[in-house]
């Protein structure tokens, strides 16, 4: 799968690295968008289809594993990658047993960012071509 066919939101309160990693990514050609809070990003979420979301553990307000639970809820097949910077290894465990693809280490490559997302992107693409098949049987399976 290309790169250019996925969407990536960026959810991030630490402006600086949100505007550095979303510029860089579409320098890469990856469809890309960013937000400050986890409020923003269930709005954008609402609002927009994506696959994956790189998603900071700690932010004020609305912290990242009450943003994964939200989204999850919302769109189940987004896959979300948590970004823990304070050496908050509980907190990425938490989030990846609330349904989070992985958890990164800030500050990391962009390069290892890229891949993660791309690995999180085939798992979506998976899922939903299962989802795809299993109706095709049912349609299938069907009397006329």
């Amino acid at each position: 799968m290309e790169l250019k066919d996925m969407r990536v939101l960026v959810v991030d309160d630490e402006k600086d690295f949100l505007e550095m990693t979303v510029k860089r990514m579409k320098k890469k050609n990856i469809e890309c968008d960013g937000v400050t809070s986890g409020y923003d990003a269930i709005e954008k979420i609402k609002k927009e289809n994506f696959d994956v979301v790189l998603l900071d553990v700690k932010m004020p307000g609305m912290d990242g594993v009450e943003t994964l639970k939200e989204i999850k809820r919302l769109k189940p097949l987004v896959e979300a990658i948590m970004l823990t910077g304070h050496a908050s290894v509980e907190s990425g465990i938490e989030g990846m047993k609330l349904g989070a693809f992985d958890y990164l280490m800030k500050p990391m490559e962009l390069d290892k960012i890229i891949e993660k997302i791309q690995d999180a992107y085939n798992k979506k693409a998976l899922h939903e071509e299962k989802i795809v098949q299993a109706q095709i049987r049912k349609d299938l399976a069907r009397p006329f």
